[in-house]
């Protein structure tokens, strides 16, 4: 039977992310890296998140004293994301929305950029809010570069809807990865799609040159602000 699957996946197969080692259907997936490889990945996430400590303690105490005239509310935001093997973990950021009574955005929705207070504004232009995920890091319930992980919520929507969008999830997510730095913030099931095919070519390619290009290419647009949203 022809669906909407299969036309899809047939699409990520001719832009050279299907095939291989790569398989959508239910109980596949893509090999993950060897034990090795993650041993050293994580041994580069401890390390990373030690010395980003200080910056975040720094960042807190001064977000602490700004927060009530510029972003009035609770520091800290957390949220259920999705994780490793599909699994929810809780990701923690520093706030930068005025706080909403539940999560009412839809997968397709775009963001709710009017309730995006003024110094969230700038917390979001340079990734500032993402540093407390350093904690969800050595927790190891992230890694410092992989795929970026999804509103749970949205993310289970994405695993029926989106074909390999399981399969991303075979490694830990990250606080920054190919497909954030190549395509910024991903709106919707389309962009969805896009972010797939960066997130299975790193996992495919996964190396240490991959690695720190990617760290790289954040330093940019840390500095730049793409994709800020």
């Amino acid at each position: 039977m022809n669906t909407k699957f299969d036309s899809a996946l047939a699409t990520l197969s001719f832009i050279g992310v299907g095939g291989g080692q790569l398989s959508v259907g239910p109980g596949h997936s893509v090999a993950p890296p060897g034990a090795f490889a993650l041993a050293c990945k994580r041994a580069c996430d401890i390390a990373a998140s030690i010395i980003a400590i200080p910056f975040i303690v720094v960042a807190g105490v001064f977000l602490a004293a700004l927060n009530p005239v510029w972003n009035p509310g609770p520091l800290l935001y957390r949220q259920t994301r999705m994780g490793k093997d599909c699994k929810p973990f809780t990701a923690i950021k520093f706030r930068s929305m005025r706080c909403a009574g539940g999560q009412s955005r839809g997968p397709g929705d775009p963001v709710e950029k009017h309730r995006i207070t003024p110094l969230g504004r700038f917390l979001r232009r340079n990734r500032i809010d993402e540093l407390p995920q350093f904690f969800n890091i050595i927790r190891g319930e992230m890694s410092l570069i992989g795929p970026r992980p999804d509103f749970w919520e949205h993310a289970v929507h994405f695993v029926d809807s989106v074909p390999g969008y399981r399969e991303r999830h075979v490694v830990k997510p990250g606080l920054t990865g190919l497909a954030q730095v190549h395509l910024g913030y991903a709106e919707g099931v389309e962009a969805t799609f896009r972010k797939v095919r960066h997130d299975l070519d790193y996992i495919r390619r996964m190396r240490p040159s991959l690695e720190l290009a990617i760290l790289w290419r954040t330093v940019v647009v840390v500095t730049t602000g793409f994709g800020a949203r």
